[in-house]
């Protein structure tokens, strides 16, 4: 492999407001100079934020490809998420604002979670779960679903949660590969005005999981769609609320290793066997509590929401562990962003006084191509501070997002991270860092990250292999049940280097030091001995004004090895054309090239998505390709690429 060329520039820089700089929780760059010479000293003293039932001596052991941090300490994630809050001034604080679809709204103080949080730790000890069971949870974007996990969390269980949009037969596999002893779901949850029939769902994967004891059901729509009690299994099936009517109101916390499982999440949009990424206690919580309130400038009185689902690990990091483990107030919404109008996320924005926004690429560019019309509706006033998380932003929709929901006024943290790493790894500190459109910037403190070519060397400027160089406390631990796969998947990019994580993703590092994150080195494209990252076309695509979306694949090219194919998605109102299509193969030779210039574009309502929000770009290869499609289970609507693939055939026929 040669190293990833580097066509597209960006010169756009914003330092941070003067007055958001002010009064920053990190005000100088000093951090990262301290972190660099102790590095073990700065991961302790951000540890010790938590509480501690029993306080650490030792910070890091290290025998590549394994690390244990703290290992000789003991705590629970429920105590430094809710018992610390509850029993101080935060008691009455509002720690979880909560809307669902309909319309309808709980709020829970840190007293009330609390409450809520034994009860059902309660009640997983009358289920026989103990310490190191796993616990299976399967809910739509409710209360129940963060109250559930903090529950396992205080008896020692591990959960893993998946997401309530996926199939039963991914449920039966995530259970099976777990070996879950109890099930936690609800009758139903809402998607755009429709009911998803979870409990339907729950039924028909329990039907092919022998470890499932028991399941415990949350009445969510109380509509009469496999959620009733006519569907209510007797002995295997109890409501939550009829259990957590007679559950104890006081349940004492276990005290845990440092190193002992909080949960396992499995990874979607591979096929084979899905992979159960295993976290622990300690190093998860210290890096999720740090990287919050660093990163978002978490603030007392701020209303906080990420927009992820608790199926992802968004969810899990920063939602839940993160944000409670600070004691901050967390907004929670269940549905779909465009119901029942384009501008429900901006109504709530206004109607809670969200003050920090935490969101994907993919639903910026959704909200490009609807228009800016939508915000314009509502007062985003109080928002003071931007996120994004989940894949490479454009610039482009970087700086609609700045200037359309930002105001231009508000800093953007572009995120990079992945559910292997459990917390952000490079970020930028609104206070302290210029930022640039597209860029993640640099290494969070005390995280070192590298570009390295396929011998190990260091590359300063230029493209290559993003690498992390040593361990960091919130990394993952194996993968349950496979840890030969864990070292092989993670571990063995560069033989003899087991100390070396590779993320599988390329990036480029500017003059200024700042990383740009390419995508998967899957998706790398080798066009007439130029390999191009993905990012870099997409990016040019979206840089034009009539571009929402766009994803890039290579096909082959008997000349060129592989030639480029677009698919693009166009804002509303915006028709596609053979001029537009001039256009914008135009468009890209000037941005960054003749040789990126794609051979083909195909227009497209939609592009395949995995339901967390990411392209598949493997099933648009599959398209260009004239393959037979892959695995489509993890898709958020197969009909889209059933859809794109006549639309490709009709045109090269």
């Amino acid at each position: 492999m040669t190293d990833i060329d580097v066509l597209l520039e960006e010169h756009r820089k914003f330092k941070p407001p003067e007055t958001f700089a002010r009064n920053a929780n990190v005000r100088s760059a000093e951090i990262y100079e301290r972190a660099a010479k102790d590095y073990e000293g700065f991961w302790a003293e951000c540890a010790r934020e938590l509480e501690w039932s029993k306080p650490f001596t030792k910070v890091l052991e290290w025998a590549p490809p394994r690390s244990k941090w703290f290992a000789d300490g003991e705590l629970n994630a429920s105590v430094s998420c809710v018992d610390r809050h509850a029993r101080g001034e935060r008691a009455n604080k509002a720690a979880i604002i909560w809307e669902g679809e309909p319309g309808d709204t709980r709020t829970l103080t840190y007293a009330e979670l609390l409450d809520e949080v034994c009860r059902f730790a309660s009640v997983l000890d009358s289920l026989g779960v103990e310490k190191g069971d796993r616990v299976s949870i399967y809910l739509p974007m409710i209360p129940e679903a963060a109250i559930a996990m903090l529950a396992c969390a205080r008896v020692g269980a591990v959960h893993s949660v998946v997401f309530g949009g996926f199939s039963a037969e991914s449920l039966r596999d995530r259970i099976v590969d777990a070996g879950a002893k109890v099930l936690i779901t609800a009758d139903g949850g809402f998607r755009r005005g429709q009911v998803v029939p979870l409990k339907k769902n729950a039924d028909d994967a329990v039907a092919q999981t022998p470890t499932i004891e028991h399941v415990v059901v949350v009445r969510r729509t109380e509509k009469p769609i496999g959620g009733t009690e006519a569907s209510m299994k007797a002995g295997r099936d109890k409501w939550w609320h009829e259990l957590m009517a007679k559950a104890s109101p006081t349940r004492a916390p276990t005290a845990v290793n440092a190193e002992d499982i909080l949960f396992t999440l499995y990874t979607s949009g591979t096929t084979g066997k899905p992979k159960g990424i295993v976290h622990t206690t300690g190093g998860y919580l210290t890096q999720c509590a740090v990287t919050t309130r660093m990163i978002f400038d978490l603030k007392e009185s701020d209303v906080y929401w990420c927009t992820a689902d608790v199926g992802w690990v968004t969810g899990h990091s920063y939602i839940v562990y993160g944000p409670l483990a600070n004691g901050a107030t967390c907004m929670m919404y269940e549905g779909a962003p465009d119901w029942p109008e384009k501008d429900r996320f901006w109504a709530l924005c206004e109607k809670y006084g969200v003050t920090i926004f935490y969101t994907a690429p993919t639903a910026i560019r959704a909200f490009m191509k609807w228009g800016a019309q939508h915000a314009e509706k509502h007062d985003l006033s109080k928002l003071r501070l931007l996120g994004s998380v989940g894949e490479p932003i454009n610039p482009e929709a970087w700086m609609w997002y700045r200037e359309n929901i930002g105001g231009n006024r508000c800093p953007i943290v572009d995120t990079w991270w992945q559910t292997e790493t459990g917390a952000t790894m490079i970020s930028p500190l609104p206070g302290i860092t210029e930022t640039t459109p597209g860029s993640a910037t640099v290494a969070f403190p005390g995280i070192t990250a590298e570009l390295l070519d396929d011998n190990a060397k260091p590359i300063k400027v230029g493209g290559g292999l993003l690498a992390i160089t040593k361990p960091w406390p919130g990394m993952l631990r194996t993968i349950w049940g496979d840890d030969e796969r864990y070292v092989k998947t993670y571990f063995s990019k560069w033989p003899g280097r087991p100390d070396l994580y590779f993320p599988g993703d390329g990036a480029k590092r500017d003059e200024d030091g700042n990383f740009w994150i390419l995508g998967r080195v899957d998706d790398v494209l080798n066009v007439a001995g130029h390999r191009i990252g993905t990012m870099e076309v997409e990016s040019a695509l979206v840089d034009h004004h009539a571009v929402a979306e766009a994803a890039v694949v290579g096909k082959a090219h008997d000349l060129k090895g592989q030639a480029i194919a677009a698919f693009v998605t166009l804002r509303e109102g915006i028709n596609a054309t053979p001029e537009l299509l001039a256009e914008l193969r135009d468009h890209v030779g000037t941005k960054i090239g003749a040789i990126a210039k794609p051979d083909d574009i195909i227009f497209s309502a939609d592009l395949p998505k995995t339901r967390s929000g990411k392209i598949m770009r493997r099933l648009l290869r599959d398209i260009a390709e004239g393959r037979a499609l892959g695995d489509t289970t993890t898709l958020a609507d197969p009909a889209v690429v059933a859809a794109l693939k006549d639309q490709y055939e009709s045109i090269e026929g």
